[in-house]
């Protein structure tokens, strides 16, 4: 990610270095908060690798990368989202340090919430159909394991640091929208949706705050796309996570990498 970043963004590395104190991607597999601010540099990267020729109808972003979402449609500037992002990484490293977050394969959500319920955990990400993660206290991951287990569905533990979009990251909600209310929104470019309520943005300062605490609706939030007319999809973030979920949520869905060739049409939602 390092080296495309200082091709395509080499100001915005510098400044991420400067605001981080120290390469984040140095660091990136330790903690939240070098993770989040190397992972927004590189989508700004890849968004401006997109052809001039491609116009952007709408855009969302999973959890972090809402706030490229905005950035890339002028509702924030590059450089304020990036002071969010480094914000936003080091508040949720420091919110919790005995979560984590554990994630269920092939069960639907009737059968995550019985999980979560019995074990003291949060729905924290409805991903695709068949991937729902849980976020809580690493101490309630067996009892959710043996409920699982008893459901027929697989666990893994995810290597993460922290409950994220659960109640575990209340202590940075009132500071993060301190740093947003501080912030001068514009006008946006093309519609960006929010994975916390699967519909376009209406507050963009109170819902990204509160999306901290709330779970990403992820499979809700690309039907929304899809429902609303989106038919191509490009992602821009590094590597292709968002791509396969995509192809889970809608059967046939096609999306783009940015340095694949074909960008021939002029309308893209991202």
């Amino acid at each position: 990610m390092r080296d495309h970043v200082a091709q395509r963004a080499p100001e915005l590395l510098d400044r991420c270095v400067e605001l981080v104190g120290e390469d984040p991607f140095a660091r990136v597999e330790e903690s939240t908060r070098f993770q989040q601010p190397a992972i927004f540099c590189a989508s700004i990267a890849g968004w401006r690798e997109l052809p001039e020729d491609v116009k952007a109808g709408a855009a969302a972003g999973h959890s972090l990368g809402e706030l490229a979402a905005l950035a890339a449609a002028g509702v924030l500037t590059v450089e304020d989202a990036l002071e969010l992002v480094v914000l936003r990484g080091r508040l949720m490293a420091e919110a919790d340090d005995r979560g984590s977050m554990i994630a269920l394969v092939g069960a639907d959500e009737d059968e995550a919430a019985k999980v979560a319920d019995a074990a003291g955990l949060t729905v924290a990400n409805d991903n695709a159909p068949g991937q729902i993660v849980l976020a809580g206290d690493r101490d309630s991951f067996d009892r959710a394991e043996e409920v699982a287990g008893e459901l027929g569905k697989r666990t893994i533990r995810l290597p993460v640091a922290g409950a994220f979009h659960s109640p575990s990251m209340a202590p940075a909600v009132a500071p993060f929208r301190a740093a947003l209310d501080d912030v001068e929104l514009g006008e946006p470019r093309f519609t960006v949706f929010s994975c916390a309520s699967a519909e376009p943005f209406a507050d963009v300062r109170d819902e990204l705050a509160r999306a901290l605490i709330r779970p990403v609706r992820w499979r809700e939030t690309f039907t929304a796309l899809h429902d609303a007319g989106a038919k191509r999809f490009v992602e821009v973030g590094p590597g292709k996570v968002l791509a396969r979920l995509a192809k889970r949520i809608v059967s046939g869905t096609r999306v783009e990498t940015p340095n694949e060739p074909d960008h021939s049409k002029r309308e893209v939602h991202a």
